[in-house]
């Protein structure tokens, strides 16, 4: 089986609202082993979903939608599905009782006309009931075709996925198993990466594929495979892993995380240290990336947004005389935040960015792009300056958080690597 999601909304083509649906709902179809073939973004437009319900079926034998489920005239989801399926819409008395007691719940005394209408579905589809909104899930199954559509609203969406979409889709399907494992490398370009581990890649069995994915300066190497038997599966990833190993032993960041936090948090429980942060040009980037791990309160004592120069001599103890001569942003900067971010929390290990992220220089008149960034290891630490000009504000701000904490990750697998 595979899938093709259709996320609905002028709003996403936009650029107004950002899809996080296709994203969480093709990680979830791939742990139950489901490939997601095609995401396709559309207008809340008929024509254009029917138009886009045919290309998905022409891909895959399951589609899913999100979106254009509301009660408002320009949600025309369920019409173009009526449409699509030569269909009609009938009233669904569970479903209007499933509305009431929800309403009830909400403390809301009754149900506008409007509203009534989230209980007319197709007469064709199964049900699955929103227990976080008026729009129900349904779900219509024609020569080996399934369609289902889903409300787009994410706190919506999701549990109604996880929870009974999911469960339905293992209960009436034969799934195999898709897993996945990544290998984190740094320290290599791509073209020469692909170069030194040739024989390897050539050498992997067909039904397994390997894909190249840079992000920033690391690459993940994403060993992919399907198999009825998880076990047996597992093992061949796992062997494949210890094959490539010795082709790349010095670049290897991980084995097993797939974004730089959860590297980070491996790497940290394992050697049992602790970390704090003190941040100026991220805005809490360094933070937010680390606590967004379960379980980061084991090794994530705090953070320090000091985004004013007084806030960085009041709290990170930073020299008068080191801004006055030094300015906020420099090198100097950025190891005294360390520094009293370090004394501050208590923790083995202190970041510290301090730099400028624009679209305007700052009140010294650095330079748009510039930042320094300081990691200490206990009593070592390491000052680096990036130049990032052609960084939007936030595209600056998220790179430079990802890239300090990729460079402690190096730092601390590869200590061979740490000057002086």
């Amino acid at each position: 089986m595979q899938a093709v999601l259709i996320i609905i909304g002028d709003e996403i083509l936009s650029g107004n609202t950002i899809d996080t649906n296709s994203n969480f709902m093709a990680a979830q179809l791939k742990e139950i082993g489901i490939p997601v073939k095609q995401i396709l973004t559309v207008s809340d437009d008929v024509e254009s979903i029917k138009s886009a319900l045919k290309l998905g079926f022409e891909m895959g034998n399951l589609v899913i939608s999100t979106g254009g489920l509301g009660p408002t005239n320009d949600d025309v989801t369920k019409k173009a599905f009526k449409e699509f399926f030569n269909d009609e819409i009938i009233f669904h008395q569970e479903t209007y009782d499933h509305l009431e007691r929800l309403f009830i719940k909400r403390k809301r005394t009754r149900l506008l006309d409007l509203n009534r209408s989230q209980a007319e579905v197709l007469s064709k589809a199964v049900i699955f009931q929103n227990d976080n909104g008026t729009a129900p899930g349904q779900m219509v199954s024609e020569n080996g075709k399934t369609a289902i559509f889903l409300p787009g609203v994410p706190y919506e969406m999701k549990p109604l996925f996880s929870h009974k979409v999911i469960p339905w889709l293992m209960r009436n399907f034969q799934l195999g198993h898709l897993l996945t494992r990544v290998v984190s490398v740094v320290g290599i370009p791509e073209s020469l990466l692909s170069d030194t581990i040739q024989q390897w890649e050539n050498e992997l069995p067909d039904h397994l594929s390997l894909s190249y994915l840079p992000i920033g300066n690391r690459i993940k190497l994403r060993i992919s495979g399907s198999s009825d038997d998880r076990i047996q599966l597992e093992n061949e990833l796992e062997e494949q892993v210890q094959k490539l190993k010795p082709y790349i032993t010095e670049h290897i960041l991980s084995f097993n995380g797939n974004e730089i936090q959860d590297i980070v948090k491996e790497i940290l429980l394992t050697k049992n240290l602790t970390i704090s942060s003190a941040e100026s040009c991220t805005g809490g980037g360094i933070a937010r990336l680390l606590t967004s791990c379960s379980g980061s309160s084991g090794y994530f004592s705090g953070g320090i947004i000091a985004y004013d120069a007084r806030k960085k001599i009041e709290i990170l103890g930073v020299s008068e005389n080191t801004i006055r001569e030094k300015t906020t942003v420099s090198q100097e900067t950025a190891q005294e935040m360390s520094l009293g971010c370090q004394k501050l929390f208590k923790t083995d290990i202190a970041v510290a960015t301090t730099g400028v992220a624009g679209p305007s220089s700052d009140e010294f008149g650095n330079e748009v792009g510039t930042v320094f960034y300081s990691i200490r290891i206990d009593e070592k630490e390491y000052t680096r300056k990036l130049f990032l000009p052609h960084l939007d504000r936030n595209d600056f701000m998220n790179f430079v958080s990802q890239r300090v904490l990729q460079e402690l990750a190096e730092l601390l697998v590869h200590p061979e690597k740490r000057e002086g």
